[in-house]
Order: C-alpha cells, then sequence, then structure tokens
C-alpha cells in the first residue's frame, strides 16, 4: 500500500513538474499573404496594444530605428524581385524597420532577417532599400499596432502601418507587366525542346504512343543549340522500342561520344551495354 502511494505521489509531482501555465501573448503574432500580380507576398509580425501608453515620441522614440512591432524583426517574404523607392530588392525575405518621425518616417528593408528586434550591430551594408513615407494623421485611435497590404492593384501596393493615431503607407511596385509579357512571349514561341524532351521521355516510361514519343525526341534534339547525350540517350531508347534498331544504333553512339566527351562514365557504360545488345541481335530486345 505505501508503495503504491509513493508512485502516485511521484506521478502526480512529475505532472506539476512540467505542467505550465498558457496564457496570452503580450504582442500575438501574425501573419498575412497576398498575391500582386504574379508575385506572392507574405507578412510576419507581431502586434503590441497601446493599453493607455503614449506610443510614438513616448514609447517608440522619434527618429531612432525601431523594429516596427514587437518580439522578433518583423519579416517581409518576395517571391520575385520588386521595387521600394529607387531600390531593386531580389526575391527573398527582409526585415521591417523604421525610424518614426512626427511627419515623416523612414521605413528600411533589411537583408538581414534574423534579428530578435533591432540588430545588436546596425549594417549599413544590409540596408537593401530606404524609403521615406508621410505620417497621415487618423481620427481615431488604434489600440493594436497593425500592418496590411493596401491599394492592391496589379503591379503595386503599399505596405501600410497603423498605431495610436498615425498611418503610413509604402508603395511597392511589381515587375508583373514583364513577368506577364515574357510568359505570353515564351508560350506563343511554342514548345521548347526540354518540353519536348520530358513529353517524349513520359511517353516512352509510360507506353504510351511510341511514334509520338519518336516524332517528339527527334524535335527536341534538332532544337537544341548544344548537343546532349542524355537526349541521344533517350532517342536510343525510344527509338529501339520503336523497332528501328538502325536509329536506335546511331542514336546511342553518338550518345556514348558526346558522353565520353563530357566524362560521365555512367552514360559510357549505359550506351556502350546497349549497343553490345543491339549490334549483336537482329531482333531488338527491350
Amino acid at each position: 500500500m505505501k508503495k503504491i502511494f509513493f508512485l502516485v505521489c511521484v506521478g502526480l509531482l512529475s505532472i506539476g513538474a512540467y505542467a505550465q501555465v498558457k496564457t496570452p501573448a503580450a504582442s500575438p503574432a501574425q501573419k498575412i499573404e497576398q498575391t500582386v500580380g504574379l508575385t506572392d507576398v507574405s507578412l510576419e509580425y507581431s502586434r503590441p496594444s497601446m493599453k493607455g501608453r503614449t506610443i510614438f515620441g513616448g514609447l517608440v522614440p522619434y527618429d531612432k530605428v525601431w523594429r516596427t512591432g514587437a518580439n522578433a524583426n518583423t519579416k517581409i517574404t518576395f517571391s520575385d524581385a520588386v521595387q521600394v523607392g529607387n531600390s531593386q530588392l531580389k526575391a527573398g525575405t527582409y526585415a521591417v524597420y523604421a525610424k518614426p518621425g512626427k511627419q515623416n518616417w523612414e521605413v528600411i528593408f533589411y537583408s538581414d532577417a534574423s534579428n530578435w528586434g533591432t540588430p545588436e550591430k546596425w549594417d549599413d551594408a544590409k540596408v537593401a532599400a530606404s524609403v521615406s513615407a508621410q505620417v497621415y494623421p487618423l481620427p481615431m485611435k488604434i489600440e493594436t499596432f497593425t500592418m496590411s497590404f493596401d491599394d492592391v492593384m496589379n503591379d503595386k501596393v503599399s505596405l501600410g502601418i497603423m498605431w495610436e493615431n498615425a498611418y503610413v503607407g509604402v508603395p511597392i511596385k511589381f515587375h508583373t507587366d514583364e513577368m506577364v509579357t515574357a510568359s505570353i512571349e515564351d508560350v506563343m514561341s511554342g514548345p521548347s525542346d526540354r518540353d519536348y524532351f520530358q513529353a517524349a521521355v513520359y511517353y516512352l516510361e509510360s507506353d504510351k504512343d511510341i511514334k509520338k514519343a519518336k516524332m517528339w525526341i527527334d524535335k527536341a534534339i534538332e532544337m537544341r543549340e548544344k548537343p546532349a547525350f542524355w537526349y541521344h540517350r533517350q532517342q536510343s531508347l525510344i527509338y529501339a522500342k520503336a523497332g528501328d534498331k538502325k536509329g536506335a544504333v546511331k542514336a546511342a553512339k553518338t550518345s556514348l561520344a558526346l558522353a565520353k566527351e563530357a566524362g560521365n562514365d555512367d552514360y559510357v557504360a549505359l550506351n556502350t551495354k546497349s549497343l553490345s545488345l543491339w549490334e549483336g541481335k537482329a531482333q531488338i530486345t527491350e
């Protein structure tokens, strides 16, 4: 009985040792996503509240770098290159910092987004973009710090920042027209050699129409600017499956020569084995 009581006590103590009280975060995290044109944008930040405090010029000093929120630095991620002010930002993730002023804010996109708050040592070389944004007074108080994607159009959006009675919007431009134009030109120009190659290999491996596969692999090789041993390797296999022994041997020899030139021993061995098989038999064996 004593042993049972002892085990129960140990179990209760263990539960107590690992139990944790859960309470709401003082500055809850938020993640929002927005597609602008053809580009995906995501924003991750934490949202402190006023709680009766004076924010700008008080909790958040004027003209000093601020994390633009709370906790870890605010992060914005672009799937494609964009333009902020006069700066071009590559696709990737950036920290968003700000220097609030009474009339204007300096909003900074920083290439190192791994900091908790502001960097311990600021590095100007990591400032990917810096833009001045006008402060617009609001007719009401905004209790909780808020960021948003505003005025969304095909090629631009405003990164909105709002708290207390201030709003600033940072314009971000997107290269949507260039991307769409490139896409149209690519589609209108027809399939590429890679498209034909992939279609041919799929038909070969899926036991579909081998005549189509043969036509497509020939087209791929014809369109490709620089001969590729892997293209001719697949051509030899397709020709073999189509019953064209002469064509299979020719393609395998071309692939073999190109593989030797490239120093690819694997394809040298594959082609050598196939040629030994195809040249040594009257009928092709798959």
